[in-house]
């Protein structure tokens, strides 16, 4: 067991597109478990865009993450020592520090089954981006049989999710992304009705006028931005809106930068819902979203992709991708082997 660690801090709060320079690597002792603790090392860091909001100081429905301390986020590690009720060795998911080691209350760990799916599932298909999907799409967006549901950021972890559990409820659903890497997966692999190449259509708006000839019944946003003003063109009466994220925007340095035209007239006209949504809101359901999950994974209905990047020191850089559109499904850090 080594007696110092990696750990990595917000340095300062990015304006604009995050940089390398907004991070530090600091070198730290690593900690003696107290009572109640247990001694877990990091196996798999999840990186999310959500954590961008979190980088800045302003009011919203997470803390920010504070300068010159440990940036947070989901991680799946390995057990170390014995506890009461964790013993060495088992596989454990929390919300956790960017660091190599930690010493973790153990009501904060999970203990994970991995005859289901492997540990680093948890922190996509089976874990927090999941649920999102599971429950964004089904609680907001209900989609009907024989409905057409548009979902943007069609490929990473979340959009890819929804459009399989809108294809498992009888729709028609078409994903908009950014790649045509990502086009073949999403419909060869998923089996999604259309995709768009939102980089290399010549006419968004046209593009999703030929993909959607009966107009737009559920549309699950993560991206915000021109994308969505175009989607919400082709609404329906009566058609529902789950925004889940506005990647478009995250990394605008003023409201300014992300004026758009105004959706009331659109909505009023369609009669539509359009209602934002944070996973956590759930909370007390997600023993139900995870066993939905889980056998409709088990029984083949759900697939999900993932990239893996290996190594600690390559954690800024897997985040600072997901704003370039480089990962496709879940993006996930190796940290290390079981021991």
């Amino acid at each position: 067991m080594p007696n110092h660690q990696q750990q990595i801090q917000l340095a300062r709060r990015p304006k604009g597109v995050p940089a390398h320079d907004d991070f530090r690597f600091e070198t730290i002792a690593v900690p003696e478990p107290k009572d109640g603790e247990v001694l877990v090392k990091t196996s798999y860091v999840s990186v999310d865009p959500y954590m961008r909001g979190r980088m800045q100081d302003t009011k919203s429905y997470v803390e920010p993450f504070a300068l010159d301390e440990a940036i947070t986020g989901g991680v799946i590690a390995e057990v170390l020592t014995d506890g009461d009720k964790l013993k060495k060795g088992d596989v454990v998911i929390g919300n956790l520090a960017w660091q190599e080691y930690s010493a973790v209350n153990e009501s904060a760990l999970r203990k994970l089954d991995t005859d289901i799916a492997p540990a680093q599932a948890y922190l996509g298909i089976l874990g927090m981006t999941g649920l999102t999907a599971y429950f964004g799409l089904l609680d907001i967006g209900r989609p009907k049989k024989g409905e057409t549901v548009v979902v943007s950021g069609a490929a990473g972890a979340v959009g890819s999710t929804v459009g399989q559990i809108a294809k498992i409820k009888g729709a028609r659903v078409v994903g908009i992304a950014g790649s045509d890497e990502k086009i073949a997966y999403l419909k060869e692999e998923l089996q999604f009705d259309e995709a768009i190449n939102y980089k290399t259509a010549d006419d968004i708006q046209k593009a999703l006028e030929q993909a959607c000839p009966d107009g737009v019944d559920v549309y699950f946003d993560n991206v915000g931005g021109p994308i969505s003003d175009a989607v919400i063109n082709l609404l329906n009466e009566f058609a529902r809106i789950s925004v889940c994220g506005a990647i478009s925007s995250y990394n605008t340095e003023s409201e300014e930068e992300d004026m758009g035209p105004r959706v009331q007239p659109k909505l009023i006209k369609t009669k539509a819902l359009m209602q934002g949504f944070i996973v956590s809101d759930y909370a007390d359901r997600f023993s139900e979203g995870a066993k939905q999950l889980a056998e409709w994974l088990k029984d083949g209905k759900l697939h999900y992709e993932e990239t893996i990047t290996e190594g600690f020191s390559n954690i800024p850089d897997a985040f600072l991708g997901l704003f370039k559109g480089e990962n496709k499904g879940k993006q996930i850090i190796k940290v290390s082997d079981p021991s």
